[in-house]
């Protein structure tokens, strides 16, 4: 009985103890994990395609959203959409809220792909517009069915943007994930999602206060399914300002 105590009190000490030099290092260069409301966000860092690096923990003291977007949507050259327009939807909001400034507030996008990849994605803005234009603008000779989708992109994406070839403009770093250890440990990137067989990340955006804790956490079902501007306005004014 005296040695099973020892054996217990030996135990409990051991559990106490911090660990040092390089079992401590261990401990803490594990992959990542996904992100829990109200829990602390993982920490990483990234680099951005317009200069400099990036992570959660060298922006303490602010507010951040950081917005996974699907990115590729198929096989060869396709992309979502989907994913441009809300990025320029929250740069127009940017212009006329100035998100940034009113809620201590870095906006920031992950992509899982290499640095050229990601340059492509920034600079397709225009071609992806004109996509969405094209949804929303059937021809006469258009089926009942593309009519009807038509008057839905109509409700989704009820805003147009122009961008000019060469001049798109890109106010939100935009981060490079090439290994996707992010994404993967994250548990967000998906090489088969809503039925497409492609190199993907699952649509997510977390909003991260200015302690580090995850406070908002939304992950996308289906390719239509994910908060639009206005929203994250709403979600800004009560989680950041209290309204």
């Amino acid at each position: 009985m005296k040695l099973m105590r020892l054996s217990l009190i030996a135990l409990l000490l051991f559990t106490l103890i911090p660990m040092t030099g390089d079992l401590r290092a261990q401990g803490q260069a594990g992959a990542l994990r996904p992100a829990f409301l109200g829990g602390p966000m993982p920490d990483f860092t990234l680099p951005a395609l317009q200069g400099g690096d990036y992570g959660i923990a060298k922006l303490k003291g602010k507010n951040v959203l950081l917005v996974f977007p699907r990115g590729k949507s198929g096989a060869g050259d396709e992309w979502c959409q989907i994913c441009h327009y809300q990025y320029a939807e929250l740069a127009e909001l940017e212009k006329t809220l100035h998100l940034k400034e009113k809620y201590n507030l870095e906006i920031l996008y992950v992509l899982p792909y290499d640095a050229a990849t990601v340059k492509h994605w920034a600079e397709i803005f225009p071609e992806q517009m004109a996509v969405i234009d094209g949804w929303k603008n059937p021809p006469e000779t258009a089926s009942a069915g593309q009519k009807n989708f038509a008057q839905r992109v109509k409700r989704f994406l009820p805003k147009e943007f122009a961008f000019k070839k060469g001049e798109v403009a890109v106010p939100f770093p935009i981060l490079v994930d090439a290994d996707r250890r992010v994404s993967k440990g994250l548990g967000l990137f998906s090489t088969n999602w809503d039925g497409v067989q492609a190199d993907q990340n699952v649509p997510t955006m977390f909003l991260v206060d200015a302690s580090g804790v995850v406070q908002f956490k939304y992950m996308s079902q289906i390719t239509w399914d994910r908060p639009n501007g206005e929203y994250f306005v709403r979600i800004f004014d009560k989680m950041i300002l209290g309204k």
